[in-house]
């Protein structure tokens, strides 16, 4: 129904427009209670431990849908075993300006440049206070436009510490492509000051709460072995992997068009064997020393298992999710059972 009726008809709007219309939708309660009736799906074996936390079940709505927390309730009706909010910024900022999200239907991704834009840490953590908290939610923090590399770690603990103690986990975003000098932090010496000074937040909290790192796609080699050190050195939970893509090669869409678009993260099919591969070489080289979510070009069952058996422990959407609509969450999660009942078998 979704990809013949209504994916059509949305994708006839500008993408934005639709996810704010989307959005307003999702708020309406027996809009809500009918699609938990259809979407959601429950087994007992599909329950996972990582990081300290015991989820529903392996998939997740990744970063960027949901950036105010707005719909935690909703999307956890529909399904998901975990959500993650934001990128969340100590101040609200409108991001960058528009036209910034757009679709590339002939390969099936999106190409957004949205800049962080958020309502800020204040506002966010009011909504996630009004949330019932039905699935674990993460929290996905960055930092302001408007605040130099420099002072970065500032605002990352400003969000650390006014959401500590409404989300379950948290993620150090700084791997976007849309925030000017923001992929820098990824450098081993910034990412080792910022995360060991959240993790000495941490440590005087009641509950240590784990933080993830997200990383993008674009890093060679080298680049993923000090990301490898820097998680050990700095004992933080695991690996995000991955943000989206500064990379146009082998898109099928026009060149014309994909000049015209401009700058901005890359989602969607494009990315997955890239995603996979990061997967596998982290998980392979750090011998499974940590967790990893993996992230992007999840289209299908089948995709999601290949980032499971590259090394994920969880899984995350958003394009998919777009492209193929609510029902995948619970092919995926169908998918993942049939797996575990022909093993056991």
């Amino acid at each position: 129904m979704y990809k013949r009726l209504l994916r059509p008809l949305l994708f006839r709007l500008d993408p934005e427009l639709v996810h704010k219309i989307v959005c307003s939708i999702l708020k309406l309660p027996l809009l809500t209670k009918i699609l938990k009736i259809v979407y959601s799906f429950h087994y007992p074996g599909l329950e996972k431990q990582v990081g300290g936390l015991q989820f529903k079940n392996p998939v997740g709505l990744a970063a960027g849908f949901d950036e105010d927390a707005e719909l935690v309730n909703q999307m956890a009706d529909l399904g998901f075993g975990y959500l993650e909010i934001g990128t969340v910024t100590p101040k609200s900022q409108a991001g960058n300006e528009k036209p910034r999200l757009f679709r590339l239907q002939k390969d099936q991704a999106l190409i957004n440049r949205m800049g962080f834009n958020n309502t800020g840490v204040e506002n966010v953590r009011k909504n996630l206070l009004k949330s019932k908290g039905k699935c674990i939610i993460g929290g996905n923090i960055g930092k302001n436009k408007t605040t130099p590399n420099e002072n970065a770690v500032d605002d990352y603990i400003i969000c650390f510490n006014h959401l500590y103690d409404v989300v379950d986990y948290f993620v150090v975003n700084v791997s976007s492509p849309n925030t000017p000098g923001l992929r820098e932090l990824q450098e081993a010496n910034a990412l080792t000051e910022i995360l060991l000074q959240l993790q000495e937040q941490n440590r005087f909290k009641e509950i240590h709460k784990p933080i993830f790192l997200k990383i993008s796609p674009d890093l060679n080699k080298h680049q993923l072995d000090d990301i490898i050190d820097v998680v050990l050195k700095t004992k933080i939970a695991g690996v995000v992997a991955t943000n989206t893509t500064i990379s146009r090669e082998n898109l099928q869409t026009n060149k014309t068009r994909i000049e015209k678009i401009g700058s901005g993260g890359l989602s969607g099919k494009p990315i997955r064997k890239s995603s996979t591969e990061i997967i596998r070489y982290l998980a392979e080289k750090s011998n499974n020393a940590f967790p990893i979510i993996g992230v992007g070009g999840i289209h299908s069952p089948e995709d999601a298992m290949e980032k499971l058996n590259a090394g994920a422990a969880l899984v995350q959407i958003y394009t998919g999710f777009i492209y193929e609509g609510p029902g995948l969450i619970k092919k995926i999660n169908k998918f993942i059972v049939k797996s575990i009942i022909k093993k056991s078998v």
